[in-house]
């Protein structure tokens, strides 16, 4: 019994994090980690990075450039692009 309601628990977590995740992180107002949760691949760690390369060079003008920071690459980008803008894509 106790397993079965662990598992209708976890189904449910799940259900509600779907729903959750189907609005796009914005890469250019996100904190570090709204970033590492929405970005496959990418810790804390390199989600300040982002942040970083943001505050030096200005806004984000495609999703793309998040392959200007390091340890970012196509494949990582690729994972998550759609949960990603930048508010004006």
């Amino acid at each position: 019994m106790n397993a079965l309601k662990s598992t209708l628990t976890v189904l449910t977590l799940l259900a509600c994090g779907a729903v959750f995740a189907t609005e796009p992180v914005n890469i250019n107002t996100a904190d570090a980690q709204a970033l590492a949760e929405a970005i496959n691949g990418v810790g804390l760690k390199r989600a300040e990075a982002i942040i970083e390369y943001r505050r030096e060079n200005g806004p984000f003008t495609s999703v793309d450039e998040l392959m200007q920071v390091q340890g970012v690459g196509e494949k990582t980008l690729e994972k998550s692009r759609e949960r990603l803008t930048t508010g004006s894509e």
